[in-house]
């Protein structure tokens, strides 16, 4: 029995605590974050017009909350998007602008984690006493990540890495300990089903709060044949598979947060819009990006503005100042900025040639606000209940996330 006085001066000590007790968050789950690198919103939108056989994936759409289309982060490349889906801000303010860094700094990638400006997931996850895992996620080489296996490599196979690199920036004995378990996770090129391999392990045996997993093999069969092409969507069925595997490895408390970086297009034909207006005799000329114009000539611009009504030479339509302003506010200074038609990229061709054949069947890095050009976003396990949510920002997902795993968000 507690003494009056006494009583009084626990509640007194337990009034102050309230505060600080309130403040702790709700650790609700542990978190598996699945990126499949493309997979366009199409894919799970039009399923069954594809065809595609995806028990998993269905699943996850029948029992989870399904976003209608993420809109990316410009630009909708795989390394900035990835930062942007973990930090919660655009490209240019936590720095990765590209997959390579410019030139000027030596044009390789973005591997260090000293090259971020802002913080991350993992960070919100360190700072809660909670552990954290990487499986070639991009920008996590010294990153301060419990059990990491970052993107780096000198050698590609597809999508796969070699994994001697990996290894050499890894986590002190994580590849051996996951080779003792699946001794044909050591072979040479990381794969996806290495990927999952290492997912599974960190599933069963070091069950951190955290993963953050980069399934890369479907971009490049979609770069190399096309996105929707019979090849691409064997990837998807076969991502499909492994994310079988690793539901089949996960504990009850978990949930999925099955995310993508971009959507993904098909390339017939790259415009030299320059030697257009150069054959037209108009004076000026473009700065031409593959999905995007910006000019500043009031000719030019005129010209522009009359081919994008006409629907010709691969010129769309002229990009609104107020969604330039929140996708990409460096080009505002532009007079007018246009996305690429559908099916066509600007770029230089040969001198006197107008057309020239893409370099890739399958590309993205396309305007974020492009019709029906969007990343994918499906939450799934505890707590989530099947529910349908409109188009959203990327940069919308790094705190619903947070909220998830029970962090604080700093960003």
């Amino acid at each position: 029995m507690i003494h009056p006085p006494r009583l009084l001066l626990y509640l007194l000590w337990l009034f102050a605590l309230l505060p600080l007790i309130v403040a702790q968050p709700n650790r609700a789950s542990k978190l598996l974050v699945i990126s499949v690198d493309g997979l366009d919103y199409r894919y799970l939108r039009d399923a069954d017009k594809l065809g595609l056989k995806i028990p998993n994936l269905r699943k996850l759409l029948r029992e989870g909350e399904v976003t209608e289309g993420i809109e990316g982060a410009f630009p909708t490349v795989t390394w900035p998007s990835h930062t942007t889906m973990i930090t919660g801000v655009a490209p240019a303010q936590h720095g990765i602008l590209g997959n390579r860094r410019p030139k000027d700094e030596g044009g390789d990638y973005y591997w260090d984690v000293d090259l971020l400006k802002t913080k991350t997931l993992w960070h919100a996850t360190h700072k809660a006493g909670l552990k954290s895992a990487a499986i070639t996620w991009p920008v996590t080489v010294n990153a301060a990540i419990d059990f990491n296996l970052p993107e780096y490599f000198q050698r590609r196979n597809g999508g796969g890495m070699d994994l001697r690199s990996i290894e050499s920036k890894a986590t002190l004995g994580l590849v051996d300990k996951i080779t003792r378990v699946f001794p044909s996770f050591a072979q040479e090129w990381m794969d996806d089903r290495t990927r999952t391999l290492a997912t599974v392990y960190l599933l069963k045996y070091e069950k951190p709060h955290l993963i953050l997993l980069h399934l890369v093999d479907h971009d490049a069969e979609a770069h190399h044949n096309g996105p929707f092409s019979r090849e691409a969507n064997a990837m998807i069925e076969y991502s499909d598979e492994l994310i079988g595997q690793m539901l089949a490895a996960a504990p009850k408390d978990l949930v999925v947060a099955l995310v993508s970086d971009h959507g993904f297009e098909r390339a017939d034909k790259v415009v030299d819009v320059n030697q257009i207006l150069k054959q037209e005799s108009i004076a000026g000329t473009v700065e031409m990006r593959p999905g995007l114009l910006t000019a500043n000539d009031a000719r030019v611009v005129e010209w522009l503005r009359a081919a994008s009504t006409a629907n010709k030479h691969g010129i769309g339509r002229e990009i609104p100042k107020e969604e330039v302003q929140r996708f990409a506010p460096s080009l505002t200074k532009a007079t007018a900025v246009f996305e690429s038609a559908e099916h066509f990229l600007f770029g230089p061709a040969k001198t006197g040639e107008v057309f020239s054949e893409p370099t890739e069947r399958g590309v993205h890095g396309l305007w974020p606000g492009r019709k029906d050009y969007a990343a994918s976003l499906i939450l799934w396990g505890k707590g989530i209940k099947p529910a349908r949510k409109p188009r959203a920002s990327m940069l919308a997902i790094a705190p619903r996330l947070a909220k998830i795993l029970g962090v604080q968000w700093p960003n």
